[in-house]
C-alpha cells in the first residue's frame, strides 16, 4: 500500500513534546536484571541509601513499581521521581481568602439616559438579556422608547472557599456591627445618669444638699462621698432590677448581681422526697418517678404535693379521652364508622348523644321499677 504524499514513516505524533524520545529501551541482560533486583533488595533492607528525586527527597524503596515508574509522556528523562503522583499545580482549585465576601448594602448605579447596544431590549439594563429579564414585559421595549431604563444589577462574585473557609462561623462578619450594641449600652448608661442629675437638682432646690455639706465636717468628706455614692447606686440598681425582673432570675441585693436560676430553688427534687432506697424508683435519664414516693408512709395521695408521675397521668381530660376512644372501638365493632383521629368532631357528637340516651334510658327504667314495685318514699327519706 502506498503512503500519502508528505507523510513520513514512523514519525512521532504531533501532540508529543519535541524532547520526548520514542526510541525503544535497550533490552536488559540477565546479569543487569539480577544486579537491579539485588540493589532493590539492599535498599529495602537499608544497606544502600534510597533513591533521591529532583527535590532531594528520598523515595521509599517499598513503593511498588507501578506507582514509582514514570510514564513516558510525562518525564522522558527516566530519572527517579514521584512528581507524577502528586497534585499538579494546574489542577489545584484556587480558593478565595476569608477576607473576601459578598458585597452588601450596595447602592444602585446611575441610571442610563439612553439605550446602549447589547443591553436588554425590554428594560434597558446591561447586566442581562431579554430572555433573562425578570421585569414585566413592556408593550414597547426600552430599546425603542429609551424611557424608564432600569438600573444595572450588581452581579455578586463567585466565591469558592476551601474546607476551613466553608466552616468558618465568622466568615463575612463585620466587627463594626458590634458598635451598635456598644452605642445601645451607652444610651442605657446615660438614661441611668439622668435620674441622678434630676435628684441632685431637686435636693439643691429643697435645701437638703446644704445639710449634707454641714455634716462633712463631722464624717469627713471622703467617707460622705462614698456613702452618698453607694446610696445613689443602690437606689438606681433597685429601680432597674424591678423593671427587668423576669422569671428564672434572682437579684442578690448583698452582692448586687443577677443570678439566673435554671429552676425554682423552692422545688424539692423527686429523688429527695423519700430517701428510702426501697421506695419509688427514680429514672435519672428521663427524670421520671412513676410510683408514689410516699406509698410506704401513711399519707393520703390527695394530701401530698407530689404523688408520682402516674398520679398526674390520670388528671385532666385523660379519663374522658380514654372513654371516648373506648366508645369509638365499641361503635366500630358494631358497624358504625367512627374514628378518633380521622373524625373527632363526629365522634364527640355521637358520644354526647349516646350518654344522653343512656341517661334517659336509666331514668325511664328506674321509673318503671318504682311504679311496679313501689319504694319511692324510701328513696326520698333522708338518712
Amino acid at each position: 500500500a502506498k503512503m500519502a504524499p508528505g507523510v513520513v514513516a514512523n514519525a512521532p505524533p504531533a501532540r508529543l513534546p519535541n524532547d520526548v524520545s520514542l526510541e525503544e529501551p535497550k533490552k536488559m541482560s540477565r546479569e543487569d536484571w539480577r544486579k537491579k533486583k539485588e540493589l532493590e533488595e539492599q535498599r529495602k533492607l537499608g544497606n544502600v541509601p534510597a533513591e533521591v528525586d529532583e527535590e532531594g527527597k528520598d523515595i521509599n524503596p517499598h513503593i511498588p513499581q507501578y506507582i514509582s515508574s514514570v510514564p513516558w509522556y510525562i518525564d522522558p528523562s527516566k530519572r527517579p521521581t514521584l512528581k507524577h503522583q502528586r497534585l499538579q499545580p494546574e489542577k489545584q482549585k484556587q480558593c478565595k481568602s476569608s477576607q473576601d465576601w459578598y458585597k452588601r448594602g450596595l447602592q444602585e448605579h446611575s441610571v442610563a439616559t439612553r439605550y446602549h447596544k447589547g443591553a436588554c431590549e425590554n428594560c434597558g439594563a446591561l447586566t442581562h438579556k431579554k430572555k433573562n429579564c425578570m421585569e414585566r414585559p413592556r408593550k414597547v421595549g426600552a430599546k425603542y422608547t429609551e424611557m424608564n431604563i432600569a438600573p444595572d444589577e450588581h452581579v455578586q462574585p463567585w466565591l469558592t472557599f476551601d474546607y476551613d473557609g466553608k466552616r468558618d462561623r465568622w466568615n463575612g462578619y463585620n466587627p463594626e456591627e458590634h458598635m451598635k450594641i456598644v452605642e445601645e449600652y451607652s444610651k442605657v448608661d446615660l438614661a441611668k445618669c439622668t435620674p441622678k442629675t434630676q435628684k441632685l437638682q431637686e435636693e439643691l432646690v429643697s435645701g437638703k444638699l446644704e445639710q449634707i455639706n454641714s455634716t462633712r465636717h463631722q464624717w469627713g468628706e471622703e467617707e460622705l462621698n462614698s456613702q452618698t455614692g453607694r446610696d445613689h447606686n443602690s437606689e438606681d440598681e433597685d429601680k432597674y432590677v424591678g423593671e427587668i425582673d423576669m422569671s428564672g432570675q434572682n437579684f442578690d441585693s448583698k452582692r448586687r448581681i443577677t443570678v439566673r436560676n435554671l429552676r425554682i430553688r423552692e422545688d424539692t427534687a423527686k429523688y429527695l422526697r423519700n430517701l428510702d432506697p426501697n421506695s419509688a424508683y427514680y429514672d435519672p435519664k428521663t427524670r421520671a418517678m412513676r410510683e408514689n414516693p410516699y406509698a410506704n408512709v401513711d399519707k393520703n395521695p390527695h394530701e401530698v404535693s407530689y404523688a408520682g408521675d402516674n398520679f398526674i397521668r390520670y388528671t385532666g381530660d385523660t379519663i374522658s379521652m380514654a372513654q371516648t376512644q373506648l366508645f369509638a372501638w365499641e361503635a366500630c365493632d358494631r358497624g358504625l364508622k367512627v374514628h378518633l383521629q380521622a373524625d373527632p368532631t363526629k365522634l364527640e357528637l355521637l358520644y354526647k348523644s349516646f350518654k344522653a340516651k343512656k341517661k334517659n334510658f336509666k331514668a325511664q327504667q328506674k321509673e318503671k321499677i318504682l311504679e311496679k314495685y313501689g319504694g319511692q318514699e324510701d328513696l326520698d327519706s333522708t338518712p
